[in-house]
């Protein structure tokens, strides 16, 4: 027997706008609000489906150098341009990781910093 994910947890300082965020680069929806403040996104299906879901904890704390654990994604319906585009007009921004510039992926930082990735490769929607 072995795990999966299931559950991808970010602290931020602002839930509520860093779901609004995720939801539209992910196509998720909010699936559970807690009284402390935190955010579950996910897929329409809910939780336990072929794609983790994510929550988005309040957290004080200051984002403190380079993420050890980010999240990559890919374009389903447009080419890797068209879908750097929409991701620039959602809030995400250029981040430099050390990257070379030959690389075939962009290394983009959501609006409170955590760092992503867009790969090349287009992949089907679930």
């Amino acid at each position: 027997m072995a795990c999966r994910i299931s559950e991808l947890v970010l602290d931020c300082r602002d839930p509520e706008a860093l779901a609004r965020f995720w939801c539209e680069v992910l196509d998720f929806v909010v699936l559970d609000r807690e009284d402390d403040g935190s955010v579950e996104i996910g897929p329409r299906e809910g939780f336990g489906g072929p794609q983790p879901t994510i929550i988005l904890g309040r957290s004080d704390e200051p984002k403190r150098g380079k993420s050890r654990l980010h999240i990559d994604v890919n374009a389903t319906d447009r080419d890797q341009d068209a879908e750097l585009e929409r991701l620039l007009k959602l809030g995400a921004r250029p981040a430099d990781v050390g990257q070379t510039g030959q690389e075939p992926w962009h290394v983009l930082a959501d609006p409170e910093g955590n760092e992503f990735c867009l790969l090349k490769t287009r992949i089907a929607a679930l």
